[in-house]
């Protein structure tokens, strides 16, 4: 038998069982396998000089927690059918009755040849935070009601958003999080990959004009359950629980700091429970980051502002909408950047608390080429939450506007750090590459703008800045294929539009549409 924990291949018939890269192979073909089903597979295979039973399972591979009969079963069919096998023939993984499972085929073992360390280890090494650092999954949705999804989501989303303010600890983003919605938990595993110390999850049934809301919080470390509770109230009081909720996990992970400081999160929740309904919609489509789904939010958003037109984070949420619209070519510029102003300020004005709300009107300052205004209200949203991922990005952006590239760069990369699994991930590294641009680091420029394609082949501003890059480096055959790109995703671009929309001064912009005119754009 091989030591626990230990990287090594297993091989048996002609599958190979990767543990250190954590891949299934029959033959030379890889086998997707779910990663409850990969740990579960690997602790029968790591465990095949004896029988083990339910219990030893849900031990090691649940992390103790509450599964049902019915759940074992379908994962342990899931695994025999991942390597070939099946529930009547039972050449592989056989059923002992009244004791468990046993795997039964003959296994050889060879130790992983690598040099370096795993892309995850180094990932999470470089993500440690020297704060406490908490990840909140998407609580799931118990209501038997697709439709309701939106509000699991906006519970999760608003727990984040108050833990985010907690200046002391470290929340990974709500779009890395997101990521592992809808699927099994592994507590260990999803710590790994976001670099954190602790992971909350949930679950939400809404009956009527009741819900019901569980939480708990979990140690990634070694896995085991800190915390937990049932909540059980009247609608009109979720936004109470939310704050129990971070109350309660603030005090378990930092109860002296908790004890001194008493913290409370401190909002203004909307008055109407529908129009919260709206905007946690509207963020859905928001984060999607396509042209479609930004149109969709800014409709949902609307309709929550009929509702409640002093609702601070519907109308931030919009002029950020806007601007980002702006930004991306799919609006007209000074018809956003009016409706941006508009809103922004309002948001302001309605909960000058709410970091959303001094971000939206930080992006309509920007566009407005009031860049030391756009910077004061940056920071004021970083000092509300230093966790906004999405402000750190922008913040970077307008810091590279008025120059002060090297710690646009620094931003841009902090956001990254901050949500390291992001849709908007590619707009970082947008914004990283933009700041390149600036300092003349062009071959820096190039890798992150090629980065930020890789990760949205329809991000327009990073072919322009590919374009522009490769322009200046005298990779003519590079500069000429971006620029066909740039026409395809936004056929109306010209040199007279850049030079026209680009908010930030004299020199930077006669330095970007040359390199844009060297590249081929007319």
């Amino acid at each position: 038998m091989c030591a626990r924990g230990v990287k090594v291949q297993f091989f048996f018939g002609n599958h190979k069982l990767d543990t250190d890269r954590r891949e299934l192979h029959r033959g030379s073909t890889p086998v997707a396998v779910e990663p409850q089903v990969f740990d579960l597979l690997k602790y029968l295979v790591e465990n095949r000089d004896r029988v083990v039973s339910k219990d030893d399972l849900i031990a090691s591979v649940w992390v103790g927690r509450n599964v049902s009969d019915s759940t074992l079963s379908s994962r342990i069919n899931a695994a025999r059918r991942a390597i070939g096998d099946n529930g009547d023939e039972q050449k592989l993984i056989r059923t002992i009755p009244r004791r468990g499972v046993r795997f039964v085929a003959d296994v050889s073992i060879a130790p992983v040849q690598s040099e370096t360390a795993p892309v995850s280890a180094q990932r999470t090494s470089s993500m440690r935070s020297d704060r406490p650092s908490v990840a909140v999954l998407p609580f799931v949705n118990v209501s038997g009601e697709p439709n309701q999804d939106y509000f699991a989501d906006g519970i999760s989303e608003d727990i984040i958003t108050a833990l985010s303010k907690v200046r002391w600890f470290f929340v990974i983003a709500r779009n890395s999080s997101f990521i592992y919605k809808g699927q099994p938990v592994n507590t260990k595993k999803i710590g790994a990959e976001l670099g954190v110390d602790y992971l909350i999850e949930g679950s939400v049934r809404k009956s009527g004009d009741r819900v019901r809301i569980t939480a708990q919080l979990n140690d990634t470390a070694i896995g085991n359950q800190l915390w937990s509770e049932r909540y059980d109230r009247q609608l009109a009081g979720v936004f109470d629980v939310q704050d129990e909720i971070t109350e309660a996990v603030v005090a378990a992970i930092e109860p002296q700091i908790y004890a001194a400081e008493n913290f409370r999160a401190r909002r203004k929740p909307p008055e109407n429970l529908d129009a919260w309904g709206l905007v946690m919609r509207a963020l859905s489509h928001y984060w999607s980051v396509t042209r479609e789904d930004n149109l969709q939010a800014q409709a949902l958003l609307e309709q929550a502002i009929a509702i409640d037109a002093n609702y601070a984070q519907a109308l931030a949420v919009l002029a950020v909408s806007h601007t980002f619209g702006a930004h991306m070519g799919w609006e007209d510029v000074p018809t956003a950047v009016s409706i941006a102003k508009r809103t922004g300020l309002a948001a302001v004005q309605a909960d000058s608390e709410d970091p959303w709300a001094h971000l939206g009107l930080a992006t309509a300052h920007v566009y407005m080429r009031r860049f030391e205004d756009s910077l004061a209200e940056f920071e004021l949203a970083l000092r509300l939450n230093p966790n906004f991922a999405l402000a750190q990005g922008y913040y970077g952006l307008g810091l590279s506007y008025v120059g002060r590239w090297q710690e646009g760069a620094d931003a841009a990369r902090h956001a990254l750090h901050l949500s390291p699994r992001d849709p908007f991930s590619a707009i970082y590294n947008g914004v990283a590459a933009y700041a390149e641009f600036v300092g003349r680091n062009y071959d820096e420029a190039t890798r992150l703008a090629r980065e930020a394609i890789r990760q949205r082949p329809d991000f327009v501003s990073a072919y322009r800045l590919l374009a522009a890059a490769a322009a200046m480096t005298g990779d003519d055959d590079l500069a000429k294929a971006m620029i066909q790109e740039v026409r395809r995703v936004q056929p109306d671009i010209s040199l007279a539009w850049m030079a026209q929309q680009m908010p930030v001064n004299e020199a930077q912009r006669a330095h970007y549409v040359e390199a844009l005119r060297r590249a081929g754009l007319s």
